[in-house]
């Protein structure tokens, strides 16, 4: 077995493609598991029986949203952030991997699947984590058991550790292994190294054979891992049909033979045998490994990275259209809500700036870092036509019609006699909140107050001139979803232009979506027209006060991260009731690109230890917070992983049923706490520069006003 130590980055020049690959193989990852995840758990029968062989996305057959969360999804672009949380270096720790899970999984509601203590193998390491348990021993069989170690996590999560190693197995395995090790051990971390080398090595190699035998050598030749995938390789050349091959890992390697309820043997061996039968074809293999049933969304979403890795895009250039119906959109619910609204676009440059760190490279920053940028060949980033003009209009990635960039995203009407409007989301329909499956946590990505910009340009062939504005979506009063547009812009054919705005009030209710609308401007209007959406951004800080919505709607309390133990219903004075019975808990808001700003709300403690206000969060354990206690003192606190430390102390009087108005303001480095108007605090500390902010209560019940959030005076 091949051992890299863990301060090597064995640095090589990173593939001229390197991104597009990687936006390739996080695209065949979401895929993947939207594909298999409808009937997860499903036998192979019963599959045959129900679905035949699944060719396709099959969950309106089974009456399923498409655009879900998934463990699978959430854990791989999740963890992966341990890297540039802990200065991408490549010394890593599975003690900082497991610091980053603390950080961003609410306990009961984030990323994992919670089966509870010895049932669910990250449930378990989560406990240990939670009881101090450091990682490794987390995830270990000393720990844990052999049976409850060695189910298939490890494996599911290691994608973006290999992404970020694009050509160097050595480093993809080592840094797979640390990670898996924080929850899993044995087989599980075998299989996962593995895995990763394999994919690692697909940026560079392409032969199916050669890249098992890269993997093969980062696990001991006598594990079961290695043993199987002889007997797989051994099955492939003398049996041509793989449902007959499928039926000889039953008999030899299936469920049961092993302990849990997912065990990682079975399942890496049907990723083998589907990589093999499959030929690396895309189709192909994505029916054998989901067809053959038992864990489909990982086995997909794994064996879809590593065809995407190998294939790149042309990987989903087949005849059936797997990417259009997707749209790039994805769902990341963790303590870090802003960043729960993503798409696989964003999330690939994420992974491959990791990865450029790694290298010693500069970070890219498509359209000098527009979010919505669409550089990366077909992507749309979450954009779809509104279902009025379905008929009419349709999006289109194309090549050119950038001022600073080489692709853009085309808007083509048919007819444009009535209006064309084109949106991405920036929170969660409510739908998806009634959906079941994994818990969703999520705030908006954009608020009022802060300033959008986007540039577009009209076709030159255009009959006539186009107007165009940018919208935004809110949800209002019982949640109905309103629509507030910017003043209109004239775009002659041929022309362009850069529309700017700032996102007005809404009220307290969430915005949800932002775009373009599109009309026509008199004679030629019912003739086709396109538009160049080149890019589109925003910035600033918000000015929004974050309350209780005046109707009947959830969306209001929806948009913030709960990781209290308890949320009773509010008054418009008082819409945060809280309840957190051992320890602190947190109801967070905003996003990680929020820097400077005010934040202010009215607390009252009703029993507690302490209570107070959150700025610059970052997840659970990254924030800065102003606390008062029950014994008279106002403390500002930087809380930093393990670490918790008090910057400054001043004594205040506590009583209980009172209402004290708490302030935070952070501007660059410096921090300053107010207690009404009297100024407690002011220091200077550059560990937290961006971040959300968030309601905190150390064990009790607390009240909190409505929350005012606007760009430092």
């Amino acid at each position: 077995m091949t051992t890299v130590p863990a301060t090597s980055t064995n640095a090589t020049l990173l593939p001229a493609d390197y991104a597009e690959r990687v936006y390739a193989g996080t695209l065949g990852k979401v895929l993947g598991v939207y594909l298999g995840r409808p009937f997860e758990g499903w036998s192979h029968t019963r599959i045959a029986d129900r679905l035949g062989d699944v060719d396709y996305y099959v969950h309106d057959k089974v009456g399923v949203p498409l655009i879900v969360a998934d463990d699978d999804i959430s854990g791989t672009l999740t963890f992966i952030r341990a890297l540039p949380d802990h200065g991408n270096s490549p010394e890593l720790t599975p003690a900082q991997i497991g610091d980053t899970w603390l950080n961003y999984i609410v306990e009961e509601r984030a990323i994992l699947w919670w089966g509870g203590l010895g049932v669910s193998t990250e449930h378990t390491a989560f406990l240990r984590l939670l009881d101090g348990v450091r990682a490794p021993e987390s995830g270990s069989i000393q720990r844990n058991g052999q049976v409850v170690a060695e189910q298939i996590g490890a494996q599911i999560f290691i994608d973006g550790w290999a992404m970020v190693a694009p050509g160097q197995p050595a480093l993809a395995a080592d840094l797979a292994r640390r990670a898996g090790r924080v929850s899993h051990d044995g087989e599980s971390v075998h299989a996962a190294a593995l895995l990763a080398a394999m994919e690692a090595a697909a940026f560079v190699e392409s032969d199916i054979d050669t890249l098992l035998d890269t993997g093969l050598e980062f696990v001991p030749d006598d594990c079961l891992i290695a043993r199987m995938i002889a007997d797989i390789r051994g099955w492939h050349r003398t049996e041509p049909d793989w449902r007959a091959a499928r039926d000889l890992l039953d008999r030899d390697y299936g469920y049961h033979a092993y302990g849990g309820g997912c065990h990682v043997v079975p399942n890496h061996g049907l990723i083998v045998l589907a990589l093999l039968y499959g030929d690396g074809d895309w189709d192909t293999s994505m029916m054998i490994v989901n067809t053959c049933g038992w864990d489909t969304d990982c086995n997909s979403g794994n064996l879809g990275c590593l065809l995407g890795i190998r294939n790149g895009l042309a990987a989903f250039d087949g005849d059936r259209d797997w990417r259009g119906p997707v749209a790039d959109r994805l769902y990341l619910p963790t303590a870090d809500g802003g960043r729960a609204v993503s798409d696989v676009a964003a999330e690939a440059i994420r992974i491959a700036n990791i990865g450029r760190a790694l290298a010693g490279q500069p970070a890219l920053t498509p359209k000098q870092g527009a979010r919505f940028h669409f550089e990366l060949p077909g992507t749309v980033q979450g954009f779809t036509i509104d279902p009025a003009a379905a008929d009419r209009a349709q999006l289109t990635n194309v090549t050119g019609h950038s001022a600073t960039g080489t692709h853009s995203l085309a808007i083509r009407a048919a007819d444009l006699t009535d209006p064309v409007i084109a949106t991405t989301p920036t929170f969660l329909p409510a739908e998806a909140f009634e959906s079941g499956g994994y818990h969703l946590l999520a705030s908006p990505t954009l608020y009022p107050g802060q300033q959008l910009h986007a540039v577009v340009a009209a076709d030159g062939d255009n009959p006539a001139a186009v107007r165009l504005r940018l919208i935004v979506r809110y949800h209002g009063d019982g949640d109905v979803v309103e629509t507030l547009a910017s003043e209109p812009v004239r775009v002659d054919a041929g022309g362009s232009a850069e529309l700017a705005w700032t996102v007005p009030d809404t009220a307290t209710g969430p915005v949800c979506a932002v775009g373009v609308h599109l009309e026509g401007t008199g004679p030629g209007s019912g003739r086709p027209s396109t538009v160049y959406l080149d890019w589109l951004t925003w910035d600033g800080s918000p000015d929004v006060e974050l309350g209780r919505s005046t109707g009947d709607g959830a969306m209001w309390r929806r948009a913030w991260v709960d990781a209290t133990d308890r949320v009773y219903p509010g008054d418009q004075a008082a819409p945060f009731n809280l309840v957190h019975n051992r320890g602190r808990g947190l109801l967070l808001h905003g996003t990680q690109e929020w820097r400077d700003y005010d934040v202010s709300v009215d607390v009252t403690p009703h029993l507690a230890e302490a209570a107070g206000l959150a700025a610059r969060v970052q997840g659970l354990r990254r924030y800065y917070a102003v606390l008062l206690d029950r014994h008279g003192t106002a403390s500002l606190v930087k809380r930093y992983d393990t670490d918790e430390q008090v910057l400054a102390q001043a004594p205040v009087p506590w009583t209980l049923d009172r209402v004290y108005r708490l302030s935070l303001r952070v501007v660059g480095d410096e921090l300053a706490a107010f207690l009404g108007e009297n100024e407690l605090f002011r220091v200077r500390d550059d560990a937290l520069t961006i971040g959300g902010i968030g309601l905190v209560l150390d064990e009790g019940h607390v009240l909190f006003g409505p929350v005012r959030v606007r760009p430092a005076r």
